[in-house]
């Protein structure tokens, strides 16, 4: 699962072309589209992150996007769950609206990329920070997916930054077990999104 509260990450700026904000906020984007199309009974279905259901990964990216933005603002946040397990099933898709807000209006300066961020697994520039979160959202919005029966139109641009920002934050050898799993061997012309997330120890 990629929590990123326990996530190694490189300290460097991401070297892709690109606002590293712009490739979250599509990131996003995406996921949310994905989240909404889920269908009621398919909420409790399980998830390639087997600690979470389709309803608590929900819940878990919505806890994410409220940390993003409390980073933004220079906040702790650790002091903000990892699911948002207050939401109904109803009440959902205003909190996403309502957090998306929070992250464009806490991410506005430009400044904030290269500006430290303290964040559960270390210290980052928010370029680097907003490539991380760009890669969980994406990686998530596979999970969703593929528990749900959906095929997003996944961004060719997206997916390498996501790749290329996962490469320099997990080793190729042994994890520990958590939040990943050992990589999983895909063939070299593999579809982009399927190398990403065998990466990160799922099996596409």
């Amino acid at each position: 699962m990629t929590h990123t509260e326990n996530t190694p990450r490189s300290t460097t700026t991401p070297d892709a072309t690109g606002d590293p904000r712009q490739h979250l906020l599509k990131a996003v984007e995406l996921a949310g589209r994905t989240v909404a199309a889920v269908r009621p009974e398919q909420l409790d279905g399980p998830t390639p992150c087997t600690e979470f259901t389709v309803r608590r990964l929900a819940g878990h990216l919505v806890a994410v996007l409220r940390r993003i933005a409390l980073a933004g603002r220079g906040g702790d946040v650790t002091t903000l769950p990892t699911v948002a397990d207050d939401l109904a099933d109803f009440a959902w898709q205003g909190a996403w609206d309502a957090a998306v807000r929070e992250v464009e209006e806490a991410w506005a300066d430009p400044a904030i990329l290269g500006r430290t961020l303290t964040l559960p697994f270390g210290s980052l520039p928010g370029a680097a920070a907003a490539a991380v979160w760009t890669s969980e959202f994406t990686v998530h919005t596979w999970d969703v997916a593929t528990s749900t029966g959906q095929f997003p139109e996944w961004d060719p641009e997206l997916v390498a930054v996501s790749y290329a920002a996962m490469r320099r934050g997990l080793p190729e050898g042994p994890r520990d077990g958590a939040p990943f799993g050992a990589a999983v061997d895909v063939a070299e012309d593999a579809p982009a999104i399927d190398r990403l997330v065998a990466w990160c120890g799922r099996t596409p």
